[in-house]
């Protein structure tokens, strides 16, 4: 249990959700590893004049998923990749092969990650921290089209 002295939290604030809007993201990754998505979330918050509310991230595939992790050191993204492949190698007899030894691994890789983000917007910014972007991971070996839905729900500018 923490003392009050240690924590501090500002007083809440409340809007009344007035606005919907979404929009279609297409992104072609260069093959496996970390694309940043960050300005083009932003970008869809100033175009979506955005003032309070949430930003979600959905991406629309089974071996492609989305994460928020460091954007200070390159070396975070290489091991994060490094500990995926760890975690579910190619040529480990999986049943699913469909498409390749990177198929199986793929699907396992979304599984352990995510394939939807929730980012608080305040004042008509994205409310990451200092260190944090907001990434597209891509598992498979070969360059893949992948489709991501913004929608912002709050209030308008």
């Amino acid at each position: 249990m923490t003392s009050g002295k240690s924590v501090t939290h500002s007083a809440p604030s409340s809007v009344q959700a007035t606005t919907v809007a979404s929009s279609l993201l297409t992104v072609q990754t260069p093959g496996r590893g970390f694309t940043d998505l960050t300005s083009e979330a932003a970008k869809f918050i100033v175009e979506a004049c955005a003032r309070d509310g949430a930003l979600t991230l959905f991406i629309r595939h089974t071996s492609a998923s989305l994460t928020i992790q460091e954007n200070a050191d390159p070396s975070v993204l290489v091991d994060l990749t490094t500990a995926l492949s760890r975690l579910a190698p190619e040529n480990a007899g999986w049943t699913h092969d469909t498409e390749g030894p990177d198929d199986m691994p793929a699907h396992i890789k979304t599984m352990l990650t995510q394939t939807s983000l929730q980012v608080p917007v305040l004042k008509g910014k994205l409310a990451l921290g200092t260190w944090q972007a907001i990434y597209l991971v891509e598992h498979r070996s070969r360059p893949h089209r992948r489709e991501i839905v913004l929608q912002f729900i709050g209030s308008n500018q």
